[in-house]
């Protein structure tokens, strides 16, 4: 199943993260594809401020994960634009944090293979008015999820 959201601008985006965070539960893998300048690190800034107490979300870009703590969660944000080859991800800890936490990955692609199957996939992609949001639920207990959110929308 799959939501699009046109997005006109940062606030916009913004606000799609943080409606879209408040279905997430432990073990879901938040997969951000874009280009660069396409709003993944805007859509995880939100995102993560809406479900912790964190003024500043910085871009993991250097770091390569960075760590906030929600109530019932901890919830990872990965940058693995700089990896130069999938196996790197393991020196991150990716095991444990993609079932015991909520992640958010910008740069999945660079996973191949070794990504998780079940991920939320969002897209941003630039169109006419803006960026086009995709969110593409992958399997039965997201699809559940993500219907019964857009049906108190």
């Amino acid at each position: 199943m799959e939501k699009v959201f046109i997005s006109q601008n940062e606030e916009q985006t913004a606000m799609i993260a943080s409606q879209l965070s408040e279905l997430t539960q432990v073990g879901d893998v938040w997969a951000l594809h874009g280009t660069l300048g396409m709003g993944k690190s805007v859509f995880a800034r939100a995102f993560i401020q809406n479900l912790t107490d964190a003024e500043e979300v910085p871009s993991p870009t250097f770091t390569l994960v960075q760590m906030y703590s929600a109530p019932s969660f901890e919830i990872y944000h990965y940058d693995l634009y700089r990896l130069e080859k999938p196996s790197e991800i393991f020196e991150l800890g990716v095991e444990e944090t993609f079932y015991n936490g909520v992640c958010l990955v910008e740069w999945p692609e660079k996973m191949e293979n070794l990504a998780p199957r079940n991920m939320w996939n969002v897209t941003f992609e630039q169109v006419e008015n803006g960026r086009k949001i995709t969110v593409l639920a992958s399997d039965e207990n997201k699809v559940q999820r993500l219907q019964k959110w857009l049906n108190t929308k």
